[in-house]
């Protein structure tokens, strides 16, 4: 029968004796004395339930206050409001900008790690973390999941199809749970393995606070409440530019106006995370709103700490599990030179071919040396049921041996056996050790893996026109980075409609699409729906490229560019903007200037490994320099300035001054990619990578792209465009062949055709029926199209008809309307009338017979 807790610790020796317990971390023997009162958490596995998770939940901090009613807080201070019959809750002001933001927790979402209710105006945002009660095993990763929804109810809406509950993440929702699990992945520390979950929801939503960055805020401080040992609180705000002013958490109406949109994260000393887009702003502007930023998160980061110190519970630093630092040594050494020969191969797949095998020799030789025990986490050669056993009651205590009740503890020897290794914890370890060789070989030697020095840029390729029925299209190849571009044009009807929070119809009329399959790698995968990263970078993608894009007025269509990438060792999103920039000028898109993207990396600390102590900025990193350096920043744009940007790090934060370093850095390694060409309809230096495009971009339209025409007309005049239930339009397409007629209410006429001759065909029947007919005006040939008591309707343009009156179809008396037929079957008109309201034309044929017999007495 398995025991509860409460019988385990009733059979336990008193706290005072010490025992041999397996290994608990980093640096601590195999079999070390541990009082008894630890040696108890150790137990707790055997247990029925659990009792990690409510050790956890009793490790908050409770306080009670007297009751009565509470003022609102002071900014910066905490204030509680407790109840005798309700939980204890605590909430703060938090200056942000110009306004502030209210911090309330305690009072929600109780049973969860933590949780925490934020308010901006009347946008509220809830946000939860919780924890497993178990670790999940060991890996390379800190193992957290980020979801983020907005819930139509909070701007009082729901959905209008057919299913009302809100199901799979938007696009936007995506973005925002990435913009949430960045800040904060670096903040976690190494050895932590349980599984943490961070839940978001918007609640409530004003129109005019943005709950994005307010997230990001939000899920810092439930994390910072919550038993995670995360390093540093973290904080999140936007920064715009208005009227060449930054402003922190602008309004969705200062937004319209803004020139920057920038998302930024970090600690109250350094930062983790930018995001955003701009219209080619300089890095010296850029910069300059990273500090306002960065003052603004330092503000909110001093406060939140304020609020931990009050109501955050205690954090599991005993719960972290570092490899043994004798396994580093092992590897190190039976690694060596081998490593270093692995790590100077230039292909990617050879290179990792090479690792793996090296990694399984190295288990190998641990395995034969007695030191790994396979599928076994580390230190664990002995279970628990080793040194405790149940004392058989004929069992004769020996010296040494403590005899205490049912529980039977042997002595530890004086000689420490092996110390044994997991053979996870061995791939983890050989991880590191070739990250830390490959840093000391970028910074000892000034070379990195393909031979290239910190500043240099891969071999770049490009050509245009494969795909003969694609609208554009474009291959960029940077070293072993490659990405095809297809752009596809079309009218209203392509564009992506987008579904949000407010209740108005809004679409896009340019998104690029990115697609990363498994066999850009070499390797099998899933095959599906997109996953984050590929929605991720395809919104940056998309942000670099808009600004280049002509006015609407001046090029109707709607824009489709999907980037497929073919290969891939790092920077895939840029080579998609480099590669989407080609494709576009293929397509025959009159861009504003070319762009390109480069993707800057970074070794902090060069001091460890034989360096100047100063950062290395590496350019145009590859998937290795990704994966062991500190830092991801993407930059895309002209030679001028920048058009979007995104930074990922792996250290607790970056400075500004290491910033500016990469930016400018970046900036040469743009110039060098492109510089504005004469290929392009521009004017090139040599160097300029993107100019030796073979073949070039054709900057014409194709022939299989639609013909889009554009018209305006009067706006009363748009009904006889549409007609009764779209009767006219319908009528119009089906006897010309175009594909579709747009009419918006201002007066635009949208014509797409497949070919010129369609395309004029509706043209001339649109501009009859709208054209505005002047008094005096004849119309010769007019068909009788049908007749009414009191008159006939006659076609004076095709597609537009007027009435003429019966007193007015004959010089001579007519007793019925239809006795026009028995003489006319197209008569001439003159045009005299007209009334607004109903825009019916009035024509006159007794009058024209009139004017003409005056003409020709006036001739004589």
């Amino acid at each position: 029968m398995l025991a509860s807790p409460g019988m385990l610790h009733h059979l336990l020796p008193p706290p005072h004796l010490a025992f041999a317990v397996p290994h608990a971390g980093p640096g601590t023997p195999h079999h070390a004395l541990l009082p008894l009162s630890r040696l108890r958490g150790h137990l707790a596995p055997l247990a029925y339930a659990s009792s990690r998770r409510v050790r956890r939940r009793a490790s908050g901090t409770t306080v009670r206050a007297s009751v009565g009613e509470v003022a609102p807080p002071a900014p910066g201070a905490v204030s509680e409001e407790a109840s005798t019959s309700g939980p204890t809750k605590f909430s703060m002001k938090i200056p942000v900008g110009d306004r502030h933001i209210l911090v309330e927790t305690g009072h929600i979402g109780r049973q969860a790690s933590a949780s925490v209710m934020v308010t901006d105006g009347e946008t509220i945002v809830y946000s939860s973390v919780c924890l497993a009660d178990t670790p999940n095993d060991p890996s390379d990763f800190f193992p957290m999941s980020v979801h983020y929804q907005e819930r139509l109810s909070a701007a009082g809406r729901t959905s209008g199809g057919f299913f009302k509950r809100e199901g799979r993440a938007k696009d936007h929702e995506v973005l925002v749970c990435r913009l949430i699990d960045r800040p904060l992945r670096p903040t976690m520390p190494k050895g932590f393995y349980y599984e943490t979950q961070i839940l978001s929801w918007v609640f409530s939503y004003d129109g005019i606070h943005s709950p994005d960055c307010l997230a990001v805020t939000a899920a810092g401080i439930a994390m910072a409440l919550s038993e995670v040992p995360n390093k540093q609180t973290i904080a999140g705000v936007r920064i715009g530019m208005v009227n060449d002013q930054f402003v922190v958490n602008p309004t969705t109406e200062q937004m319209e106006d803004s020139e920057l949109d920038l998302v930024m994260a970090g600690t109250d000393s350094a930062i983790l995370m930018i995001e955003g887009y701009c219209d080619f702003l300089t890095e010296e502007k850029l910069l300059q709103a990273v500090e306002t930023g960065q003052v603004a998160i330092r503000e909110i980061c001093k406060a939140i700490d304020g609020l931990v110190q009050k109501c955050g519970k205690k954090k599991m630093v005993d719960a972290i599990d570092l490899p043994p630092p004798e396994l580093y040594r092992h590897v190190e050494d039976i690694s060596g030179d081998e490593l270093v020969k692995a790590l100077q191969i230039k292909e990617k797949i050879l290179r990792r071919k090479a690792l793996s095998a090296l990694e399984g020799k190295v288990i190998t030789i641990l395995s034969e040396q007695g030191y790994v025990a396979k599928d076994e986490p580390s230190g664990a050669s002995e279970n628990l049921a080793d040194i405790i056993e149940e004392e058989d009651e004929d069992e004769v205590i020996v010296d040494g041996e403590v005899d205490e009740g049912d529980v039977h503890i042997k002595p530890v020897s004086r000689k420490p056996p092996r110390q044994l290794f997991s053979e996870v914890d061995v791939k983890l370890v050989f991880k590191e050790v070739s990250s830390k060789f490959l840093r000391r070989r970028i910074v000892e030697g000034g070379k990195r893996s393909d031979g290239r020095s910190p500043h240099e840029l891969r071999p770049i390729n490009s050509q245009c026109r494969l795909l003969p029925r694609a609208h554009g299209s474009a291959l960029f190849t940077r070293g072993e980075t490659q990405a095809l571009a297809v752009v596809t044009l079309g009218d209203y009807q392509m564009a992506q409609r987008i579904d949000n929070l407010v209740d108005t119809e809004e679409s896009k009329s340019f998104y690029l699409q990115y697609t990363f399959p498994p066999s850009s790698v070499g390797e099998v995968g899933r095959i599906g729906a997109p996953n984050r990263r590929e929605i991720g970078h395809g919104m940056l993608a998309e942000r670099a490229l808009e600004p280049i894009l002509p006015p609407e007025e001046d090029f109707p269509y709607t824009i489709r560019v999907e980037s497929t990438i073919t290969e891939s060792n790092g920077s895939s999103s840029m080579a998609s903007v480099c590669g989407g920039c080609l494709a576009l000028q293929d397509a025959g898109v009159p861009i504003k200037c070319p762009v390109a993207g480069i993707a800057m990396g970074l070794v902090l600390d060069t001091l460890e490994f034989g360096g100047d102590g100063m950062p290395l900025i590496l350019s145009d990193i590859t998937g290795s320099e990704d994966a062991s350096g500190d830092m991801d920043f993407k930059v895309a744009g002209n030679e001028n300035g920048i058009s979007a940007f995104q930074m990922d790090i792996k250290v607790v934060g970056i400075t500004l001054p290491i910033m500016e370093q990469a930016l400018l850095q970046a900036r040469d390694g743009r110039k060098h990619i492109l510089i504005v060409s004469s290929d392009f309809a521009f004017h090139c230096l040599p160097q300029d990578e993107m100019s030796k495009c073979s073949p070039p971009p054709a900057k014409v339209l194709s022939l299989y792209a639609p013909l889009i025409h554009v018209m305006k007309v009067k706006p009363n005049k748009v009904n006889l465009i549409i007609g009764s239930g779209g009767k006219t339009i319908k009528s119009i397409i089906e006897e010309t062949g175009v594909d579709a007629i747009d009419t918006g209410d201002d007066g635009t006429v949208k014509i797409t055709a497949r070919d010129l001759s369609s395309l004029e065909k509706s043209k001339t029947i649109i501009a009859n029926l709208t054209m505005v007919p002047k008094v005096g005006e004849i119309y010769r040939n007019c068909e009788i199209k049908s007749i009414a008591p009191y008159g006939a309707f006659v076609e004076i343009a095709p597609g537009r008809e007027g009435l003429c009156h019966i007193s007015e179809l004959s010089s001579s008396w007519l007793a019925k309307a239809e006795d026009v037929r028995k003489y006319h079957k197209f008569i001439c008109l003159l045009y005299f009338s007209a009334i607004l309201a109903s825009s019916t034309c009035y024509v006159c044929f007794r009058l024209l017979k009139l004017v003409i017999a005056l003409m020709s007495s006036l001739l004589r």
